[in-house]
């Protein structure tokens, strides 16, 4: 193997994405000090677009950009969060995914300007989030509480709550400790409160496939476990062929002894209707389990609901 003098890292522009790129390299110059890197910052469809994304090719807005540089042949290896790639189609030709990188928290976290917690938010309460999933558990759970548009990178969106546009916000804890903001954080919510998308938490490298040399130099950042969870979870995506208005949510677990299990969710927008699937892999490799769990939920009529979702 050879390794590259330099690797050009593709990423999105916004601060929380250029913060998973500072991850990387430093993660990078751990395990191959003589490895220069330079950044590639790139402005997406998603992140130039306020409205809905069902207008804008959905979830592909986040990484169309972004791939076509790797394609183009302007850097070597992108950088995404693995719950902006849609899972419904397969990766742009010619790519492949060189590593997982561990999984950080999975969880979604309260933001309230007072201190309150999600139980504690009077009626009325206006609570920014622009997901289809919150928007969902939210209407099951606490019904009581309005919803308001709010999209934008988290610092965009503590902005808007700070001029008033909501009284609360759901982000991702996640993305608040890569942006260093976990100060706000009122409550951070299990997930059996309010479950995650899939991918929550995962960052993963991307080459194009016949760089060898580079998948081979980035392969040592990948984790197994969150191989193994991104890969049921992309399988059991990419199965039940959601779009970006479904609000499907779920997440594998890699146990300690090695067993991987499936938590997964179908809802009604008004999250009167909620599928529920969870299954333990056993003898099953990753992608069955991920399938198994999405034909449970499709017996359950997880097609229907789905279909009757305009997008």
């Amino acid at each position: 193997m050879s390794a590259p003098e330099l690797i050009r890292i593709v990423s999105r522009d916004s601060p929380m994405a250029l913060a998973q790129v500072e991850r990387v390299r430093s993660e990078l110059a751990a395990l191959h000090p003589h490895i220069r890197t330079e950044v590639v910052p790139v402005k997406t469809t998603g992140d130039k677009w306020m409205g809905d994304l069902a207008q804008v090719e959905g979830k592909g807005a986040f990484t169309k950009e972004v791939d076509a540089a790797l394609l183009a042949g302007q850097a070597d290896l992108a950088v995404h969060c693995v719950k902006d790639v849609p899972a419904d189609r397969p990766l742009p030709a010619g790519t492949v995914f060189a590593a997982f990188l561990k999984r950080d928290d999975i969880r979604d976290a309260l933001v309230h300007p007072t201190g309150l917690t999600l139980d504690e938010l009077p009626e009325g309460t206006r609570v920014g989030t622009s997901s289809v999933r919150r928007i969902a558990q939210l209407a099951a759970s606490h019904s009581h509480l309005n919803c308001v548009p709010m999209r934008g990178n988290a610092n965009r969106r503590l902005d808007k709550l700070a001029a008033g546009d909501a009284d609360a916000l759901l982000l991702a804890v996640s993305g608040l400790k890569r942006i260093d903001r976990t100060d706000v954080i009122t409550e951070i919510l299990p997930p059996e409160v309010m479950m995650p998308p899939i991918g929550a938490g995962i960052l993963a490298l991307q080459c194009r496939e016949n760089d060898t040399d580079l998948i081979d130099t980035v392969s040592g950042l990948g984790h197994p476990d969150t191989h193994r969870e991104a890969t049921a979870e992309r399988m059991f995506l990419h199965v039940l062929q959601g779009h970006c208005n479904s609000p499907i949510a779920g997440y594998a677990k890699a146990e300690r002894n090695g067993e991987l299990s499936l938590r997964a969710c179908v809802f009604t927008p008004d999250g009167k209707t909620v599928l529920n699937a969870h299954e333990w892999a056993g003898p099953l490799d990753l992608a069955t389990l991920g399938t198994s769990v999405a034909v449970a939920l499709l017996r359950q009529g997880a097609r229907t609901l789905i279909d009757s979702i305009a997008h």
